[in-house]
């Protein structure tokens, strides 16, 4: 799956931003680390295992590590691999 974060400046928008790439237009994906984790568990668009190829990476991923180190960690407990392009 292919997830540009171009205007993705604060977890807000990254959960939008994922919920749009995941389910379209006004999609849903959660809004905060444990509403994700209940997103991977299925029923909300893609199942894992898959991999998020991630573009475009602002700022906001290289400014808060604490949240893409915790995303990182509940991604990879339901089999969803990050990818940076």
């Amino acid at each position: 799956m292919k997830f540009d974060a171009t205007y993705v400046v604060d977890v807000t928008s990254f959960f939008c931003a994922l919920g749009e790439a995941i389910n379209g237009p006004g999609g849903y994906f959660g809004f905060d680390l444990l509403s994700l984790e209940d997103c991977l568990c299925g029923g909300f668009g893609a199942i894992p295992p898959f991999t998020i190829n991630l573009k475009n990476v602002t700022g906001f991923f290289r400014q808060d590590t604490s949240f893409l180190r915790h995303l990182n960690d509940a991604f990879a407990n339901k089999q969803v691999k990050l990818a940076f392009t």
